[in-house]
């Protein structure tokens, strides 16, 4: 969204198999220590206005700049439902496929392979896929009639389909989707900067991410 609007940001990353996302600092920002998290120097009334959760940022910003979130009531609307569609949805049921999928069986202590999680999720993931192919048949974007922050917020998760063990071939229409969204400059600009590939986890990274340290009392 940054790089669409061509807004001035610094990128600073949090190390999240460090447990960058507990400090102090960041739990200012982020209460709930998640990534992504903005500070807008230039807030409401030229206030700086610290933002979580990324379907509340992209509506932030769109508003901010007025720039993809429809002006008609309608597509409006239309736009939203679909943000909420990938926060309510599309975004938490794909996290946990990754979990299961690919990130219990790298469990440093000995892997974790849980058949019934497995086919759980990577069959949720499966159907959701389903529902957003529908929503595309015809359309360029996924809605509003246009490019929307809907559609920023459904491709990067999206984007990590193979680690869902998802074929695109499968879903014809979200695979042009992709394809189309991926040309943009901005959007090809972001995964340069973004590549996201998990390896393996240390008895540290493991507890930070998903055992005693992440969930700690603070």
């Amino acid at each position: 969204m940054l790089e669409e609007c061509g807004l001035p940001y610094k990128l600073i990353l949090v190390d999240i198999g460090k447990g960058d996302q507990f400090s102090a600092d960041f739990l200012k920002i982020s209460p709930n220590n998640k990534v992504p998290a903005i500070v807008d120097h230039d807030g409401p009334g030229g206030r700086s206005l610290a933002m979580f959760e990324s379907g509340a940022i992209l509506q932030y910003l769109a508003e901010k700049t007025g720039r993809f979130l429809p002006a008609d009531p309608v597509h409006r609307w239309d736009v939203l439902q679909w943000l909420f569609w990938q926060m309510g949805g599309f975004g938490p049921m794909l996290g946990q496929a990754h979990h299961f999928l690919a990130y219990a069986p790298m469990n440093p202590a000995g892997p974790i392979v849980l058949p019934y999680a497995q086919d759980r999720y990577r069959n949720e993931t499966a159907r959701l896929y389903g529902v957003l192919d529908r929503q595309l048949e015809g359309k360029e974007h996924v809605a509003g009639g246009e490019y929307s922050i809907a559609d920023m917020a459904i491709f990067p998760w999206a984007r990590l389909h193979p680690r869902q063990e998802q074929d695109l071939a499968s879903f014809p229409n979200v695979r042009l989707w992709y394809e189309t969204m991926a040309q943009r400059p901005a959007v090809s600009r972001d995964i340069a900067a973004s590549e996201d590939i998990v390896d393996g986890f240390t008895a540290e990274s493991w507890a930070v991410s998903f055992g005693s340290a992440q969930y700690q009392k603070r």
